[in-house]
């Protein structure tokens, strides 16, 4: 390799580092320092005082050396305190400059016999300025960028006190450059805290929002294997029926078999393609059971669907758990789809369930509702009587309402009472009219 191409090869990295360094400190760019939560602009002022401090405390001791523009270089240092407030980088270069220009001042006076041991090249004002500025700089700047700019800090005390020198001075660059070193270093890590507290509150948000919408997704797939057994019944029905029907028309003609035939081989295909879909979601996710009703893990996956006829076992099994609770029913019953009355059950199941896990001494009061339009559940519990305990699943069971109340066009209301209690209202709809022409208003009930 010729010497060119070696001084090419060895030029490369340190170019490459002046561009880092040029892209990293050779900017304005604004930072502002954010406002504290319960202090909000109290660290700015004192901040604030403290520049003033400063600018009155560095002129006082230039102006100790003769130095005619003393004010000016102490305004910079204390002003480059307040400028760090928002753009740290700059205010970086401005009380460097500050310091190199008091230095130089100061270092003619220093072999011209004036007041001997005076602190140099940094002066005590300079050296409080710079390490704030430091300080709010690690703060708010990415850790390369701190690095360097401790390195050039050190870098340019040592070109001063080390290569240029003085006499009759006090040096303070070693304790300059050690105190902006713990400066920096405290200021890296408070800034590596408050990142890592603000990932943790985003993490916390993700996963309190996944575990929400896998709750979701868990409630939708246990409604639609409940709702399996439902339409199955009903697809069976119209089998049985489509084969039953030509034997009850003497000399039935041959169009009239054909579409029979059609309808039950149409239906008996649904049925298998149903119970194929949805046996992928019953193995996947086997009934865990619920202790209000008495089912068991691992329960038989064909198991009769629950209805309103069940709710009476339901509350017995509830007061069983301790709980006291009425059951009311309002209005002549009428047949009620499979559908609504599956999910009447569950609802009141899930809401009693709230009330043992989140109102321990509570009571709980059950009304059925029979309209013309539809079914009305009521669901009142009052103030709790001893504390609740934490749960991670706060809200979840609310969820699963709304998705089995959503699937019949139906609505539903749930809040907390003036007297401490709780209110689950749902109005489930026996038509599709029904809950279209919204008739009966959940929130009053009136029909």
């Amino acid at each position: 390799m010729t010497e060119r191409g070696t001084q090419r090869v060895l030029a490369g990295p340190g170019l490459r580092w002046l561009r880092v360094l040029r892209d990293d400190l050779c900017t304005a760019r604004a930072d502002p320092l954010p406002l504290f939560v319960w202090l909000r602009w109290l660290p700015h002022s004192v901040l604030c005082l403290a520049a003033l401090g400063i600018t009155l405390g560095g002129t006082a001791q230039l102006l100790d050396q003769g130095v005619g523009y003393a004010f000016l270089i102490g305004l910079a240092q204390g002003g480059a305190v307040v400028l760090a407030l928002w753009r740290p980088i700059p205010a970086w270069w401005l009380s460097t400059a500050a310091m190199i220009v008091g230095a130089v001042a100061v270092h003619g006076r220093l072999f011209a016999g004036g007041t001997a041991q005076f602190p140099w090249p940094w002066t005590a004002a300079g050296i409080i300025a710079h390490l704030l500025v430091l300080l709010l700089l690690a703060l708010r700047v990415r850790t390369r960028v701190s690095a360097e700019v401790l390195a050039l800090t050190a870098l340019v005390t040592y070109v001063l006190e080390g290569l240029w020198g003085g006499a009759n001075y006090q040096p303070t660059g070693v304790v300059a450059v050690a105190l902006s070193a713990v400066v920096v270093v405290l200021g890296m890590a408070l800034r590596g805290r408050r990142e890592a507290r603000a990932e943790l509150g985003r993490q916390t948000t993700l996963t309190a929002e996944e575990r929400a919408r896998r709750t979701l997704l868990e409630e939708r797939s246990r409604i639609a294997r409940e709702l399996h057994d439902v339409v199955a019944h009903h697809m069976s029905v119209i089998s049985i029926q489509a084969q039953v029907a030509p034997h009850l028309v003497e000399n039935p003609p041959e169009e009239l078999k054909e579409n029979l035939a059609g309808i039950r081989e149409n239906a008996l295909e649904a049925l298998t393609e149903l119970r194929r879909v949805l046996g992928v979601l019953r193995s996947e996710h086997p009934e865990t059971g619920n202790p209000l009703d008495g089912s068991a893990t691992g329960s038989a996956p064909h198991a009769p669907q629950p209805g309103l006829d069940r709710l009476d076992a339901l509350v017995e099994n509830t007061r069983a758990a301790g709980l006291t609770v009425t059951l009311e029913a309002k209005g002549e019953r009428r047949p009620l789809p499979p559908g609504v009355e599956l999910s009447a059950y569950r609802i009141v199941q899930e809401a009693l369930s709230n009330v043992l896990r989140h109102a321990p001494g509570a009571t709980a009061r059950v009304e059925l509702r029979h309209t013309a339009y539809g079914l009305i559940v009521e669901i009142v519990n009052s103030r709790p009587t001893r504390p609740t305990p934490p749960s991670p699943g706060v809200g979840h069971g609310l969820l699963g309402m709304r998705e089995r109340v959503a699937m019949l066009d139906g609505s539903m209301v749930a809040h907390s009472l003036p007297d401490g209690g709780y209110k689950v209202m749902a109005f489930l709809p026996t038509s599709p009219r029904a809950g279209a022409d919204s008739a009966t208003d959940p929130k009053d009930g009136t029909a």
